[in-house]
């Protein structure tokens, strides 16, 4: 009996996996990839399919069961980390990599800043030096 349920919680844990994937999938191109709102949507989505099943489960047997939504809800908080983990790793990669295309080199605490100069402060704004200058 003691293996059933932890099957049932893995199964909701895995349920709230799926459903949280998809709310995070639509509150990312709903918010346009805001962090805050892929987890809620994340969250949302996987507590929306919890109440949902716990509501069937209590009309057809009478059985309202609080751990398998919190199981299906980690399921979906799980979800909306990793996906955060990974955006920001991401991120951090992305802006390396401008970094290292436009040449800049900064090592954190050892540069003062004084010797970034105006064009390279521009390029990292994406706006061209040409903009000093008032030729176009």
């Amino acid at each position: 009996m003691n293996a059933r349920i932890g099957e049932d919680k893995v199964l909701h844990f895995v349920g709230g996996n799926l459903f949280g994937m998809v709310g995070a999938g639509v509150a990312n191109q709903i918010s346009d990839g805001n962090r805050a709102w892929t987890f809620a949507g994340s969250v949302g989505g996987s507590l929306l399919i919890g109440l949902a099943k716990e509501s069937i489960d209590q009309n057809q047997y009478g059985g309202w069961d609080n751990s398998d939504l919190l199981a299906t809800v980690l399921g979906g908080v799980s979800v909306g980390v990793t996906i955060d983990v990974f955006k920001q790793k991401k991120k951090r990669k992305r802006e390396q990599l401008y970094r290292d295309a436009i040449g800049l080199k900064i090592e954190y605490d050892k540069q003062p800043i004084e010797t970034i100069s105006p064009e390279t402060s521009l390029s990292i704004l994406a706006i061209s030096p040409r903009v000093l200058s008032e030729t176009y």
